[in-house]
C-alpha cells in the first residue's frame, strides 16, 4: 500500500529480542488502586473508566540505560503514575473475564505522565484530558515480556523512585478491577485489537517532578525503566 505522505508505526521492543510489539491503542485505567483513588479525593469500588493516549505518546526506554523525557510545555505540575502495562495479542469484543488472559501476549514497567494542573482545569469545567493525559512522551515504558515469561505478575511489587527516594510502592494485587476484569469492562466499550496496550492504574504516592529529576520506575519480574527530565 502507498501512502500519500511518510508515516511510521509506533511500537516497543520486545525483552530478549531484536522484535518490536506494534501499538495500536493506549487505553488508561483510572483510579484502580483504593489508596491512590483516596489520596485523589475518591474511595470505594468504582466502576472502571478509561482515558487513551494515542499510540506515538510511547516513550520505549532500554532496560539498563537512563533515557531522557522532555518537560512538556503548558505545565508546572508534571506528575509521575507508575503502572503494570498490559500488551494484547488477540483482539475481540466482550470478552469473558474467565477468557480475557488468553488475550493478553505480554507485560511491561510503564510510567503514565500526567500533566496535573491541566487535568484538574479539565475536571473543573467538564473537559476532555486530552491535553493532560496524551501528550507526547506522555507514556514512558520498558521492554515487554512475553506473557509465559511473567510468572507471579498477579502479586507483582510496583515501585517509583525520583532522584533515588521512593514515592511509590504497592503491589499488582492492589488493584481494585484485575486485569481480567478490566479487560472484560474495557471490551464491551472497545473493540481490542492486537498491539492494544493497557495501562493499568497506579498505587498512591503521585507528586510532581522538575527539569533535571531522574525517574525509576519497576515492576517485580520486568526490570526497571529509567529517564532524566530535560
Amino acid at each position: 500500500m502507498d501512502y500519500v505522505i511518510p508515516t511510521s508505526i509506533a511500537s516497543v521492543p520486545v525483552a530478549g529480542s531484536d522484535a518490536h510489539f506494534p501499538v495500536n491503542r493506549i487505553y488508561c485505567v483510572g483510579r484502580n488502586y483504593a489508596d491512590h483513588a483516596r489520596e485523589m479525593g475518591h474511595s470505594g469500588r468504582e466502576a472502571p473508566f478509561f482515558f487513551m493516549k494515542p499510540a506515538n505518546a510511547v516513550l520505549p526506554l532500554a532496560p539498563a540505560m537512563v533515557g531522557q523525557m522532555h518537560y512538556p510545555s503548558h505545565t508546572a505540575d508534571l506528575q509521575h503514575e507508575a503502572e503494570l502495562v498490559v500488551a494484547i495479542g488477540t483482539g475481540g469484543s466482550h470478552i469473558a473475564a474467565a477468557e480475557a488472559m488468553q488475550h493478553v501476549w505480554g507485560y511491561a514497567v510503564g510510567i503514565d505522565m500526567t500533566r496535573r494542573d491541566l487535568q484538574a482545569e479539565a475536571k473543573k469545567f467538564g473537559r476532555p484530558w486530552c491535553v493532560a493525559k496524551g501528550f507526547d512522551e506522555s507514556a514512558p515504558i520498558g521492554p515487554i515480556h512475553q506473557a509465559q515469561d511473567c510468572k507471579g505478575i498477579e502479586k507483582a511489587g510496583i515501585r517509583l523512585r525520583v532522584n533515588g527516594i521512593e514515592r511509590q510502592c504497592g503491589t499488582t494485587d492492589m488493584m481494585i478491577w484485575n486485569i481480567a476484569e478490566t479487560i472484560e469492562v474495557l471490551s464491551g466499550y472497545f473493540a481490542l485489537q492486537p498491539g492494544d496496550l493497557i495501562y493499568t492504574g497506579t498505587p498512591a504516592g503521585v507528586a510532581a517532578v522538575r527539569k533535571g529529576d531522574l525517574i525509576e520506575a519497576e515492576v517485580d519480574g520486568l526490570g526497571m525503566i529509567a529517564f532524566h527530565l530535560i
